[in-house]
């Protein structure tokens, strides 16, 4: 039997749909919520899907609303999928007391400190139970799946795919934390969530990751020159290093002007969709 979902709005889009879902997670214990566009192409077959993780404060709206990403995936025929980034309204304590910790912050780990561990395994819902619903409920092709990211995002993202390297076929990230050990919003994040063992926060930083695990497929990063996190969050030239000295193909793009927001997003998307597309349509 497939797990339910309810679908709380749909609206055209470029040929196909954009339509916002929830349902209970058993991997969260919690009402979770997702966005899915899918393209025109699915009317007629399946298609590979791309999931995108948002960063910090953000939901399951934030890119489907502000990235202007339909457009691009109707021209190639790509399912996207946004989940929210955390669960949220259960009242654990601290839960909604900082921006950066709890609600919508939930830095795709899977916790382990209580009170978090119980709800907060952002990792497995997004590697595990979200494309398996994903899978019973919309025509995709499961075998042809890539993952990219915003941000704290963009870490989740770099992370599922280097831990996972059979299940992504393409990745790629716009401004994303490379080195969460070595920065405020990974190190708070993960002593909260993780606790003290360094070695279990390493499985979760994308710059240890690759030191070990090489794609077979380059990783595509945009990064804006004029954010205001580059220097002390975001240090992509940590994680760049890493990649040369392993072998990691990795195109790196420094753009100058660009910040952190979605404007930045906009302007590069349809450069990261066709990143993912020349790995995924491929007859």
């Amino acid at each position: 039997m497939s797990e339910a979902i309810v679908q709380r709005s749909q609206s055209s889009c470029f040929g196909g749909t954009v339509a916002f879902y929830s349902h209970r997670s058993m991997v969260c214990d919690c009402e979770m919520r997702f966005s899915v566009y899918v393209p025109p192409q699915a009317k007629e077959r399946a298609v590979p899907v791309l999931y995108f993780l948002s960063g910090l404060t953000c939901t399951e709206e934030n890119f489907m609303v502000k990235a202007g990403a339909q457009r691009y995936a109707a021209e190639y025929g790509l399912i996207l999928v946004a989940p929210d980034t955390s669960p949220r309204g259960l009242n654990l304590p601290g839960e909604d007391d900082d921006w950066e910790f709890g609600t919508g912050a939930g830095f795709y780990v899977d916790a382990i400190v209580e009170p978090w561990r119980s709800h907060y395994r952002m990792y497995s819902y997004v590697t595990a139970e979200l494309p398996q619903l994903i899978a019973q409920h919309f025509p995709v092709q499961a075998n042809r799946s890539g993952i990219f990211g915003h941000s704290m995002g963009g870490h989740g993202a770099l992370v599922c795919a280097l831990r996972n390297p059979l299940q992504y076929q393409s990745v790629s990230a716009f401004a994303p934390i490379v080195a969460p050990m070595q920065c405020p919003w990974g190190q708070k994040a993960f002593s909260l969530y993780l606790g003290d063992d360094r070695a279990l926060w390493s499985q979760y930083d994308a710059t240890k990751l690759v030191q070990t695990v090489q794609l077979d497929h380059p990783i595509l990063i945009d990064q804006g020159i004029a954010d205001q996190f580059l220097a002390n969050q975001l240090m992509p030239q940590t994680f760049t290093t890493a990649c040369e000295a392993s072998g990691q193909e990795i195109i790196l793009r420094m753009q100058a002007g660009y910040d952190h927001s979605y404007y930045f997003i906009a302007t590069f998307v349809e450069d990261h969709i066709r990143h993912h597309a020349q790995a995924l349509c491929q007859p």
